[in-house]
């Protein structure tokens, strides 16, 4: 057997692993990447991308309908709307196709070579690769593990046959009558939100006492109010327990106790994610974890030299851009540059209607580190351009510290809110102050506007509220 030699090994080519790859080639490293299905992980295959694809469809399809139901408030009145889920799923596989065969040709173009198998270490400088034409060795001076997670299961509700993860969701091409969504995270209300809108009759069951338990009450408060108006049935405080009667039916414990029989063609299952390392054999290495996660220090070093790993395996936030900019990061250490992860802030997108984005620290997490703080928030129903989309929903919200105004978080709910993540997220990264966002010129009209009014709020003297 032929043993393939070089500088870098990347096992797995999500976000993180090919961006790490691409880098790397870019910086004249020898590298080889490792994948077993297609390149792009889970992101561009089956969670981010295609997600966002159906959600985008499902909104415009939910507009044609309430125009096919009465008329607008605008106007519009449109008669005998109808949906082709086929033609759908086949424009949301495009776009997979031509993202991850973008990724593949960026790959070649940095000199990278891809390997096309599953990869387990031998020890800690090779791994063997089990390849369509048989076993495949490779031995590197570095290796970065970027194999990414998977969604967990529940022991009671195994994955298969009506009990889907959001891969088998995302795969599904009718969309079931009746949906029930396990977990109240982002995740399951994304795709449930989806789903409602083309058409399913959609039940959240969630644990805890409330839904979204990342972002706090006055972020999530407008995503109730729109599930509730688009008749999505909310059951917090309620515990999924087994399957009912020929696997039709969901039977699940509320909060007083009772228990409840919920029909469904098909129950999602989105309770979290889990670090794909099983398969990896990492008992034959010395590498200490965290849990089920990688530890990793502020350069991705893991307790073994030359081994490093990046994004979903080390633990949250398990979020594709935070796997990216490690990707970056370690690709340019092993080329010699000097780099740390010295990171202000990650930002967090909700892509719910409408969409909640989370900057930096909330007024609660600025408090509970000892920070005096100054807020000010502007909601959407005063802004020009909200109003001229008929969502006035959300608002924008600044959290600085009350002494030297340093903008330590910024949160917004509203529709399309996650374009305003770059300006947020630039604003603390550069150190910026009230005074430097209130200085600023924004463009009108513009939702971006509320960014500005915020600042101004927080500064005493709002110009539009």
């Amino acid at each position: 057997m032929d043993i393939l030699k070089c500088k870098l090994l990347v096992i797995g080519a999500g976000p993180g692993g090919y961006v790490c790859a691409i880098r790397a080639g870019q910086l004249g490293i020898d590298t080889i990447i490792v994948e077993k299905e297609n390149p792009g992980g889970t992101c561009l295959n089956v969670g981010c991308i295609p997600s966002k694809a159906l959600i985008h469809a499902a909104e415009e399809y939910s507009k044609v309908q309430d125009a096919d139901n009465s008329e607008t408030m605008i106007g519009l009145s449109v008669k005998g709307a109808s949906l082709n889920y086929a033609k759908t799923v086949s424009w949301k596989d495009n776009i997979v196709n031509r993202l991850t065969g973008g990724v593949s040709g960026l790959l070649k173009k940095a000199r990278v070579r891809s390997i096309s198998g599953h990869a387990k270490f031998r020890d800690g400088k090779s791994v063997e690769v089990e390849t369509a034409h048989g076993p495949q060795i490779i031995e590197a001076e570095h290796i970065v593990i970027a194999t990414g997670s998977k969604p967990t299961e529940l022991p009671y509700l195994p994955f298969g046959g009506n009990i889907c993860s959001s891969t088998d969701l995302l795969s599904l091409t009718e969309v079931p009558k009746k949906l029930i969504v396990v977990g109240g995270g982002y995740i399951g209300l994304e795709l449930g939100t989806a789903f409602r809108k083309l058409g399913a009759k959609v039940t959240v069951v969630e644990a805890a006492s409330s839904l979204l338990p990342h972002y706090d009450d006055a972020l999530t408060r407008p995503v109730l109010a729109r599930l509730q108006q688009l008749g999505v049935e909310v059951l917090v405080d309620t515990k999924a327990k087994k399957l009912g009667g020929a696997d039709q039916s969901l039977i699940v414990s509320t909060g007083d106790g009772n228990e409840r029989e919920l029909e469904a063609d098909k129950i999602l299952v989105a309770i979290g994610r889990s670090p794909c390392t099983d398969a990896l054999e990492l008992d034959r290495l010395a590498i200490n974890m965290q849990g089920p996660f990688i530890q990793i220090d502020d350069r991705c070093q893991t307790s073994m030299r030359d081994i490093y790993a990046i994004g979903d395996v080390t633990g949250e936030p398990m979020l594709a851009h935070r796997a990216m900019a490690q990707g970056e990061m370690v690709a340019e250490l092993l080329a010699g540059e000097k780099r740390d992860w010295d990171k202000q802030c990650i930002p967090a997108i909700c892509f719910t209607d409408p969409e909640v984005v989370s900057v930096g620290l909330s007024p609660k997490e600025a408090k509970a580190q000892g920070f005096d703080i100054k807020e000010g928030m502007f909601p959407f129903q005063a802004n020009g351009r909200a109003m001229t989309t008929e969502r006035e929903d959300g608002f924008v919200r600044l959290v600085a510290r009350a002494d030297n105004h340093l903008v330590l978080g910024i949160q917004a709910v509203g529709e399309n809110v996650s374009e305003l993540a770059a300006a947020f997220g630039l604003a603390i990264e550069m150190a910026a102050r009230l005074e430097d966002i209130a200085g600023t010129i924004h463009a009108h009209p513009s939702r971006s506007e509320a960014l500005q009014e915020a600042s101004l709020k927080a500064l005493g003297y709002a110009l539009h509220i």
